[in-house]
Parts: structure tokens; C-alpha cells; sequence
């Protein structure tokens, strides 16, 4: 048997579904081929953590203000219940939840910090 008879009867297996691509791994350039292209990211959630102290509170009214005045269609949240704080991991407070990632903790950050962050 020659290599060749063996590539052509693995080709021979690969199974195919109801939308007619094979299940068998795909190189990068194949699956970007096959795939629609994403959207781009969009902001779906703002949540900001903290103990309900004055910097914690400085950080969500800034956080309002730039959505507000970018006209960003989310709603923002104000997180104080230490056990759902602590699920982000956070250890210093006020932190910026921006779509379930962290990405700001331990400083009140700035309106102008916040649009160049938000716009991003």
C-alpha cells in the first residue's frame, strides 16, 4: 500500500454533515473562509464594583456621565455585594467591569480616561 492509498481513503472518511462541511480540523485559513466575519465589538454591559465608599461612587457617576454624552445604549451597574465583587477577582475597589472583563481597579479613572477606554 502506498502513502497515497492511505491519504485518499482518510480523505474518503471524513464525515460531513447537513451543511455539507467535513468535521474533520481545519487549518486557520479554512475555518476564516468558511466563517462569517464578526461584527464589531460592541459595549453590552458597564458594571462598576465597590464598597459604596466616595471614590467608589466618583467612578459610577464619571462612568454615567460618558455614557451618557457618547450616547452608548447600555445600562450601567452598581455593584456593592461582596460576594459578587469578588467573583471578578477584584482586591482593590473602585474596579470597571467593561463586558465581564476587568478593566480598571484600584482608581477612580477620569471622563477623559473613560472615553478614550470606552471608544476603544
Amino acid at each position: 500500500m502506498s502513502i497515497f492509498g492511505l491519504r485518499k481513503r482518510k480523505e474518503e472518511k471524513a464525515e460531513v454533515c447537513s451543511c455539507q462541511y467535513s468535521t474533520e480540523p481545519m487549518t486557520i485559513i479554512q475555518a476564516e473562509k468558511t466563517q462569517p466575519k464578526k461584527a464589531q465589538s460592541s459595549i453590552t454591559s458597564i458594571k462598576v464594583l465597590g464598597s459604596g465608599c466616595k471614590s467608589c461612587h466618583a467612578l459610577y457617576d464619571n462612568v454615567q456621565a460618558v455614557v451618557k454624552e457618547m450616547n452608548i445604549p447600555v445600562k450601567t451597574e452598581y455593584i456593592t455585594d461582596m460576594a459578587k465583587v469578588m467573583k471578578y477577582g477584584v482586591m482593590s475597589m473602585p474596579a470597571l467591569v467593561v463586558n465581564d472583563h476587568v478593566v480598571s481597579a484600584g482608581r477612580v479613572l477620569t471622563r477623559t480616561d473613560l472615553k478614550n477606554m470606552l471608544s476603544q
